[in-house]
């Protein structure tokens, strides 16, 4: 969208109004995929609900690719938006599920290289004339979409999900095919029974499971948590917060904009420009995936928002300049372009990959799919305010005045991670649960103290 919103204000006629309600409004519908998602997953299972957010990512790309006018777009981003809010759902949860322990970050971060991708089709696009140019840029996802709802047909269902539902033969097979070792499989399975309130020496294909509805979970979160269960909703709202807070979304929806008020004045030269900063992103993801489970987790986030910091200041202060100097400044320019590329870099080996592993990883089986969805509100909705007011900010406190404002909370976000968050790396998802809740006390602990092992599973309702 960050390279169709040009050519879109040009051929539709909207104002910048306009179109920061355009970019933001999907980050807000958003939350309607999560919710439901988060119901359904538990329901039909982790697979069919993917399938599903295919079909309804067809349905958006179709209806935007073919939108008249700005009405109709508006309405194709609903649906666009509903299937978002589905895979920032679900896509983490499965992945972290099927995951063998030592590529669970690698795995889960892989979908953040996929900025690229949509750069590269805009550039390429955009040598078609207006009226069809944002049209198509928008409408081949229509393409990916049923790759996505196909492909999953022919992967595992959740061995986690299975256990919820007593289906114990068919989550054995499944542990056997996508652990590392039969003796991994073993003990991942050992360990979901337990929480699952099943005998471990029970070898029952089907089995009977006590579940506690939807509402005795909401209760868990919100009105009676653990000190563990606290502290882990806490560590998830926040790292979903600061991940969008710090402003990342406005370089990549905006990217075309900022280099404008760099000084590139040339639509070939800002879209190249942003394939540069997808590349540099893709590029740290990927060494962020292969970091994840060898360094882990706290260290990468850590070293990831101190970079943020560093780039946005940078970002800031040459930005100020060139917006009050009357002359080109090639080396404010220059610098304005490396800040950039420094800030997607950095975030994307730590904050972007990070908060999706970390925050699907903590929760325990019970609690997963609503703890997750709702963190995935929280980072949509950050998004949403975020994306929705940014060109306004800007014509308020000046450009560079919005990215000392964003340099001001990563300050705060990185007190945050620093103060809330232990590691992870390494863990079953049962054992990360027994890190938290006495954080304070023992960093480095995996004491499970004020861990409420209910031996419960929950339907999502």
């Amino acid at each position: 969208m960050s390279g169709a919103a040009l050519y879109i204000q040009r051929d539709l006629k909207v104002t910048d109004v306009q179109i920061e309600i355009l970019l933001g409004i999907i980050n807000l519908y958003s939350p309607i995929g999560s919710y439901i998602a988060g119901r359904l997953s538990d329901w039909i299972g982790r697979r069919y609900t993917i399938v599903l957010a295919g079909v309804i990512f067809f349905v958006g790309a179709v209806l935007m690719g073919l939108s008249p006018n700005y009405a109709f777009l508006m309405f194709g981003r609903f649906f666009a938006g509903v299937g978002i809010g589905f895979a920032f759902l679900i896509a983490p949860v499965y992945t972290s599920e099927v995951s063998p322990t030592s590529s669970r970050g690698f795995l889960t971060s892989l979908p953040e290289a996929r900025i690229l991708i949509g750069y590269i089709s805009n550039y390429g696009f955009s040598k078609l004339p207006l009226r069809y140019g944002w049209r198509v840029m928008l409408g081949i996802g229509a393409i990916p979409s049923i790759f996505l709802a196909l492909a999953v047909l022919a992967m595992p269902e959740s061995p986690r999900w299975l256990v919820a539902k007593g289906r114990l033969g068919e989550a054995k097979k499944v542990l056997y095919k996508i652990s590392d070792s039969k003796e991994e499989a073993q003990q991942r399975l050992a360990d979901i029974k337990e929480i699952a309130g099943i005998p471990l020496d029970c070898d029952d294909d089907i089995v009977s499971v006590t579940k506690v509805q939807g509402k005795g979970v909401w209760k868990e979160l919100f009105l009676y948590p653990t000190p563990a269960v606290r502290h882990i909703f806490i560590a998830s709202l926040g790292i979903h917060f600061f991940a969008q807070a710090t402003g990342i979304d406005a370089v990549v929806l905006y990217s075309p904009r900022i280099f404008e008020k760099a000084g590139i004045k040339s639509d070939t030269h800002k879209l190249l420009a942003t394939i540069a900063v997808g590349f540099v992103k893709t590029m740290f993801v990927l060494v962020a995936t292969f970091l994840l489970d060898r360094v882990g987790r706290r260290a990468l986030l850590l070293t990831s928002v101190g970079g943020l910091i560093l780039s946005l200041l940078t970002l800031a202060i040459s930005l100020t300049i060139i917006n009050n100097s009357h002359a080109s400044l090639t080396w404010a320019i220059g610098l304005s372009i490396a800040a950039v590329l420094s800030f997607v870099g950095t975030f994307s080996i730590g904050s972007g990959p990070i908060t999706w592993v970390y925050s699907s990883e903590i929760f325990p089986l019970r609690l997963r799919a609503q703890g997750v969805s709702i963190g995935a509100v929280v980072n949509r909705v950050t998004s949403g305010v975020i994306s929705m007011t940014f060109l306004s900010l800007s014509k308020a406190i000046t450009i560079g005045g919005a990215f000392f404002l964003f340099a001001g909370i990563a300050i705060v976000a990185w007190v945050f991670h620093y103060t809330m968050l232990p590691e992870t790396q390494g863990k079953t998802l049962e054992e990360i649960e027994g890190s938290f809740g006495n954080f304070w006390r023992k960093p480095n602990s995996n004491a499970t103290k004020g861990v409420n092992h209910e031996i419960q599973l929950t339907a999502n309702d």
